[in-house]
């Protein structure tokens, strides 16, 4: 448990000094709460889904800090998500929020969420597959091989009759295929 030396009650009373008790159901639901914002490239997908919430934390004085991991190094979403988390936080409750970005391990698919990849593919994005993340562990120096797509299956009809026409779709984690059965472009989740 961690004590929180001034509540929001405290401070709307001068001169009082109230102690605030933070649980550990407290910090699983601001946690649940950081965990539930939408990514703002893809709206379908939570911070959940992605997998790039890797921790928070409740310090004694009541300041809340989460760690988060971009799915991509230069990812020009990773500002806007500190600043939707901070936002939730603080509409949850929370008074002081410090969101962290940490870059090792770098984030890999492997942290996606079955149900953030069927999400992927009911909003018509073909999820990446899996990428091997047992060797991020620091095996073979922390390297591993990179996977080269050679197919993706399409999400609108199923088939893995495609062709990749751009490495780089309509965000740098996404490269743009098309399908050869039914005729239609999709990006598709890089596996990294």
């Amino acid at each position: 448990m961690v004590t929180a030396t001034r509540s929001r009650e405290a401070r709307e009373a001068p001169g009082t000094q109230k102690t605030q008790r933070v649980t550990a159901a407290d910090v699983v639901r601001l946690r649940a709460v950081a965990g539930e914002v939408p990514d703002p490239e893809i709206p379908v997908l939570t911070l959940d889904d992605l997998g790039i919430v890797r921790d928070l934390a409740v310090a004694a004085e009541g300041r809340v800090e989460v760690i988060l991991t971009p799915t991509y190094t230069g990812c020009p979403a990773t500002a806007v998500i500190a600043a939707d988390v901070e936002r939730a936080l603080h509409a949850a409750g929370a008074d002081v929020v410090v969101v962290r970005t940490v870059l090792a391990p770098a984030w890999t698919t492997d942290w996606m969420s079955d149900a953030g990849r069927e999400k992927l593919r009911a909003y018509g994005i073909a999820p990446p597959g899996a990428c091997g993340d047992a060797l991020a562990d620091g095996a073979a120096g922390g390297r591993r091989p990179v996977a080269l797509a050679l197919t993706a299956r399409c999400p609108r009809c199923g088939s893995t009759r495609t062709r990749e026409i751009s490495r780089f779709g309509s965000t740098p984690c996404k490269a743009l295929w098309s399908c050869r059965d039914c005729a239609e472009p999709f990006d598709s989740f890089k596996a990294i």
